[in-house]
């Protein structure tokens, strides 16, 4: 397909769980922090957390703050936290990531990353797994107010691709995200990563892994309506 057609959707994907599994990572980091801090953690805290910002974890999850300066200076020790985690760890993007990448590629579908991570983290991961130039834009914490379940992240990156709402498809793993997907107007595919298939019922569709799906496949997907 030539750059010049009109690409038959836009794909949008979540990051953890989707494209890379960082979850044992950043619950590492998590527990880093809480040591530093003289804190405990709750052993269902990460669970409950998974899609949401860092700053809501600390407020609304751990419990560590209500001060705005307080939980910002905490997110900034959580992240370098991981990625000083990251450099020290062997890291690859999650089986069938790389292969529905160049699908995609082959296609010219536009495709972005949108998520509640910090940018700092996604590129120096995209960097060690080699998958930098298969995203045409990155929306990240930083470019939103509102995390997921509201529909903030995705509807800025279906702005930043060019693609009406309606045209664009979300890949995720979490049910706050699905919840957000749905309620930005746009069909979401569900990958087993986070949780079981029987579990994401409310996906308009559930892979075990990306390289299942064809591009047909998920035209027709974005096409129903």
């Amino acid at each position: 397909m030539s750059s010049s057609a009109h690409p038959p959707f836009g794909a949008i994907f979540d990051w953890d769980g989707v494209i890379i599994d960082s979850g044992q990572l950043h619950a590492e980091s998590w527990r880093l922090l809480a040591a530093e801090l003289g804190k405990t953690i709750a052993p269902d805290s990460f669970v409950r957390g998974f899609g949401m910002k860092s700053g809501r974890i600390i407020a609304e999850i751990h419990r560590w703050s209500e001060d705005a300066g307080e939980i910002a200076k905490l997110v900034h020790r959580k992240e370098a936290l991981y990625r000083e985690i990251v450099a020290r760890s062997d890291i690859v993007s999650l089986p069938g990531v790389a292969e529905w990448l160049a699908q995609l590629k082959r296609a010219a579908v536009p495709c972005a990353v949108a998520s509640s991570t910090h940018r700092l983290n996604i590129e120096a991961v995209l960097d060690r797994i080699g998958l930098r130039d298969a995203f045409r834009e990155i929306i990240s914490a930083e470019d939103v107010e509102h995390g997921k379940p509201h529909p903030e992240v995705f509807e800025k990156a279906a702005q930043r691709l060019g693609m009406a709402a309606s045209c664009c498809v979300v890949f995720e793993d979490a049910h706050v995200g699905i919840e957000a997907a749905h309620a930005a107007r746009m069909k979401v595919i569900a990958v087993a990563t986070t949780h079981q298939p029987a579990e994401l019922k409310a996906a308009d569709l559930v892979v075990r892994r990306l390289d299942e799906l064809s591009i047909k496949q998920v035209a027709t997907l974005v096409s129903s309506g």
